[in-house]
């Protein structure tokens, strides 16, 4: 009987990685880096993983949400789907926010981020789960946010260089630039609440959205 194995896909930022982990805990990853998207580049490092587990089945895709690069995340997903669908197991989500080093302990974090057009967004998180969604701010906002989290001594934490943000130079210095892995984005789904774990699996996989998707209505009703 072949023995299942986890395999985990984190592309929500340029530095991404797979990893596969077996029964026994052991895990095996391979880290790239790429600026366009991850569309071509993911798939050498995955092949590689699942042909060094040829006689194992798949019991379980694991695959970060964001937010991030929407694009990269997007690859991620898809090709998490992909996998699963031909092996006939479960895909899901993780925020990939929760992945960073961070948070890896369950510490509570402020994770930001530029949602561009002069937004920004912050989500909170603790014990391996986020304690609200991603919500969009301005520039005062932010600064307001990013101040309390200091005051309060909690961590934040961005996927971007803080001289993105319009913050003071004393707020700039609270930014900590960290990514997500995907042996990190495993820990994560390892030590979430149970609520959080019974959500991401009764969720579609999908990007977390900062806004609704939008979709444009066609110009000429006779093409609907």
């Amino acid at each position: 009987m072949n023995v299942a194995f986890t395999l985990v896909i984190e592309t929500s930022t340029p530095f991404a990685s797979v990893a596969t982990i077996g029964l026994d805990g052991c895990l095996t990853q391979r880290d790239f880096t790429s600026d366009r998207s991850h569309n071509a580049v993911l798939f050498t490092p995955l092949r590689e993983l699942l042909d060094a587990r040829m006689e194992a089945e798949i019991g379980l895709v694991l695959v970060g949400s964001g937010p991030g690069s929407y694009s990269g995340t997007r690859v991620g997903i898809a090709a998490a789907q992909g996998v699963a669908i031909a092996s006939g197991c479960p895909a899901l989500c993780v925020p990939s926010i929760l992945a960073v080093p961070s948070a890896e302990n369950g510490r509570a974090c402020l994770a930001i981020g530029d949602a561009r057009r002069g937004s920004f967004w912050t989500a909170m998180m603790e014990n391996h789960a986020l304690k609200n969604e991603p919500t969009l701010t301005d520039a005062e906002g932010l600064a307001n946010e990013v101040a309390a989290a200091a005051a309060a001594g909690v961590p934040v934490i961005s996927f971007e260089a803080a001289e993105r943000f319009p913050l003071p130079a004393e707020l700039c210095g609270q930014v900590k630039l960290e990514f997500p892995s995907a042996a990190r984005l495993w820990n994560a789904w390892k030590m979430a609440p149970a609520a959080a774990r019974a959500q991401w699996l009764s969720e579609i996989p999908q990007p977390i959205y900062l806004k609704p998707p939008h979709i444009t209505p066609a110009k000429r009703p006779w093409l609907v």
